[in-house]
């Protein structure tokens, strides 16, 4: 995902409006969640879903006063059915007077959220795992044929007399990779995070 989205469903009253953010951390998600409750100081829910990293265990949900299930655990599910990370969605819930019952309320959460995900841009990357290099400038042009051949994601490269290089390398990919990597003579290998 790469840019936020928006969404509005109403039913009897009450307004779902749902929000997509890209997120890397619980900070960013922090920011996030301020920002909406300043720009909706008065609605009464700020429900939310995230998921961050590819291995999964890194999500949160609340129901923000809802009855226990009806907001959050929808929410995430839409973010898990399309196999989404990186990803908060938040719905702000302004009530319309009409009790919408423990189904209404689902409906009404899972709903907001599908409409902001069908409008967001997602972005498909493949998983990587993350790797720092170090090894002699002699062997750089051995090194970076390497890892453009791989499609690897350089995210650091200092460039000296000993180099240091951070990169992602696909993880379908990375026992041929780091095979070949280890080739090179006098190269260090290290696994980042």
């Amino acid at each position: 995902m790469d840019s936020e989205g928006y969404a509005e469903y109403k039913d009897r009253g009450s307004k779902f409006l749902a929000y997509t953010f890209y997120i890397k951390n619980k900070e960013d998600f922090k920011n996030c969640l301020e920002k909406i409750r300043k720009e909706h100081p008065k609605a009464s829910h700020y429900c939310f879903g995230y998921r961050i990293g590819y291995d999964g265990n890194n999500f949160r949900v609340s129901d923000d006063g809802e009855p226990s299930g009806t907001a959050g655990k929808p929410i995430l599910a839409q973010i898990d059915s399309r196999n989404l990370c990186d990803i908060l969605l938040i719905v702000v819930r302004y009530f319309g007077g009409t009790l919408l019952g423990v189904p209404g309320l689902i409906y009404a959460y899972k709903t907001a959220a599908t409409l902001a995900l069908q409008c967001t841009h997602i972005i498909q990357k493949p998983v990587e795992i993350k790797y720092g290099l170090n090894f002699n400038y002699t062997e750089m042009n051995e090194v970076m044929r390497i890892l453009k051949q791989y499609n690897s994601t350089i995210y650091k490269n200092e460039a000296q007399l000993f180099c240091e290089i951070e990169t992602g390398l696909p993880k379908y990919r990375s026992t041929e990779i780091l095979y070949q990597l280890e080739n090179i003579q006098h190269i260090e290998i290290k696994r980042l995070e």
